[in-house]
């Protein structure tokens, strides 16, 4: 195709507009692979991806204090039997869904943190969303904790990647901001083939820097295309269960994220951090069969990919947390769902990880007007990754220092 055909392209299409986007701020999984070549990252360096799970996880649903009293009182028809449950030791376990969590805890690579929290929780999505990925409890900033390390970092968006079409504000620094990096799939325009893209990316000689970054961007749509549907060839997310979790954000196709991450991982690329999302815990009615389904998502989606790590010496430096927003009520409402609560748990897991259960079960009987306690500050979680995973001070990121012992 001739300079000046795919130039006319361009105009029409809307492109050359967005060209300086392209060359300044637009990034591609190409842009991502490219830092392979770079010399930045110690041999021993460790990759932290972090796994948001939007809406609400209903941690009483995930590790399940059966034995505790009070339980099936509270959650009724939601409520786990001790037969049901996957136990971890004589009083909670885990739910039937997570059986590859079990695996992982067994062998010493899954750490369960529970009751995980902070003072004075707030039950709005949006604003608990921002307290947990400002890190800062008291008043949110306009910096995520994350967008702070990488301000320490040397700031290239490509050290931190978000495989959303919207950069979260936990990788946004008061400096720089990590890269966005959409990855959702190409919907061509009728009477566009996808050898047309491809040729609009071919090299043309003489044409601007500008112009040909953005027809380059086509031939980059084409391969991460085929990327993202080889990613997601025989992903369980659309199996057609259907969940009842409002809309809350997040993207469904977690194992082809995480599939995504591994080719990065396993390509060496200079990407230090990786955010990935699962969303419609939002769940206020029928949520035991919805919450499973979700979780069942969660375990396979986490078991391949830890598995897929453990075979490579990069992958074998990889840790994942896995957090969400808040938890759920301990009652159950009237519609055999739980609105929105307060502390839940995290996981993380991988070989640097040092399994078990960690932090103190909230207790149901001593509740805050309904809720469960905190027994353990977010920010010690985040201490422990900042200081054993990314090799920064947790103190200047986080103005919080208290590490939880034993994670590494």
């Amino acid at each position: 195709m001739d300079t000046v055909t795919r130039r006319k392209f361009l105009i029409t299409s809307g492109v050359v507009g967005a060209s300086a986007l392209a060359a300044g701020g637009a990034w591609t999984l190409r842009d991502v692979f490219d830092t392979a070549t770079w010399d930045d990252r110690p041999g021993d360096a460790k990759t932290l991806v972090l796994v948001t799970l939007y809406g609400g996880n209903d941690g009483l649903a995930n590790v399940i204090p059966f034995a505790e009293k009070g339980y099936r009182e509270a959650r009724n028809e939601l409520a786990y039997t001790a037969e049901e449950v996957i136990r971890l030791n004589d009083t909670v376990g885990l739910n039937p869904a997570l059986s590859g969590f079990k695996q992982m805890y067994d062998a010493g690579k899954l750490a369960v943190v529970r009751g995980v929290g902070y003072p004075k929780p707030d039950h709005s999505h949006f604003r608990s969303m921002d307290i947990w990925q400002t890190a800062q409890p008291d008043r949110p900033g306009n910096t995520g904790w994350l967008g702070r390390w990488l301000d320490t970092f040397g700031g290239d968006p490509r050290h931190a990647v978000s495989f959303e079409p919207v950069l979260p504000p936990l990788l946004a620094g008061a400096n720089s901001a990590g890269a966005a990096v959409p990855v959702t799939g190409l919907a061509l325009p009728n009477g566009v083939r996808t050898e047309t893209l491809s040729q609009l990316g071919a090299p043309a000689e003489g044409e601007p820097p500008l112009q040909a970054r953005a027809a380059r961007a086509f031939a980059d749509l084409v391969s991460v295309d085929a990327l993202v549907r080889t990613a997601a060839d025989g992903d369980h997310d659309d199996t057609g269960e259907e969940t009842t979790g409002t809309g809350t954000g997040g993207r469904s196709d977690l194992k082809a994220q995480l599939d995504l991450v591994a080719r990065c991982v396993e390509a060496n690329v200079a990407t230090r951090v990786f955010s990935v999302s699962l969303g419609g815990f939002d769940l206020h009615a029928e949520e035991r069969d919805s919450q499973e389904n979700l979780l069942r998502r969660l375990d396979e989606a986490l078991t391949g990919f830890a598995a897929r790590m453990a075979k490579t010496e990069a992958g074998r430096r990889v840790v994942v947390a896995v957090y969400s927003e808040f938890g759920r009520r301990v009652a159950a409402n009237g519609s055999d769902g739980t609105d929105h609560g307060t502390a839940s748990n995290m996981f993380l897991l991988g070989s640097p990880v040092r399994g078990g259960l960690y932090g103190e079960q909230p207790s149901l009987s001593d509740l805050d007007n309904g809720d469960l306690k905190f027994t353990t500050d977010f920010r010690a979680v985040y201490a422990s990754l900042l200081s054993n995973v990314l090799d920064a001070d947790p103190q200047r990121i986080l103005g919080y220092s208290s590490a939880l012992p034993g994670l590494f």
